[in-house]
């Protein structure tokens, strides 16, 4: 059974709302054979990732970057997984309350040198969670998970 880690850092009301879209996505009871697994990105380890076969990364954008919490994360993971995951799959969300890119950007780039692939488009949210931004979400945990097991 392929098992989706979900690793997040979600301090705002914003970020644990689009946790809790992703979460439910990935979990529904359509999706039939698929573990999804939530880590917070603070107590992620080696071996969650390397137990992994997907990942769905989330992350608030502080000051045009990932969230210190999730930059910690790759930088405790990078060197031990560098060689058992390439090639994995990952997508990931960023909520901003202006702007994402550099968020997005700067998690493409360290998810790249691990030679993870882009398995979606990054959703981006800026501003409020509102229920088209938590739809999305949902609708990216649902993709995600299900694209694991066809």
């Amino acid at each position: 059974m392929p098992r989706l880690l979900v690793v997040h850092h979600t301090p705002s009301p914003p970020t644990h709302a689009l946790l809790d879209a992703v979460r439910s996505g990935a979990s529904d009871d359509a999706i039939e054979g698929v573990e999804v697994v939530l880590q917070p990105a603070l107590a992620l380890t080696v071996p969650d990732v390397l137990g992994a076969d997907a990942y769905l990364l989330g992350t608030p954008a502080n000051f045009g970057y990932m969230s210190g919490a999730l930059k910690h994360a790759f930088d405790t993971i990078y060197y031990p997984c560098l060689d058992a995951t390439g090639g994995r799959p990952y997508a990931l969300w960023v909520h901003g309350n202006d702007d994402t890119g550099g968020a997005v950007a700067s998690v493409e780039r360290i998810a790249s040198g691990l030679g993870w692939r882009r398995s979606r488009p990054a959703l981006e949210v800026v501003g409020p969670a509102d229920r088209e931004a938590l739809d999305a979400a949902w609708e990216l945990g649902a993709a995600f998970a299900a694209s694991l097991v066809m």
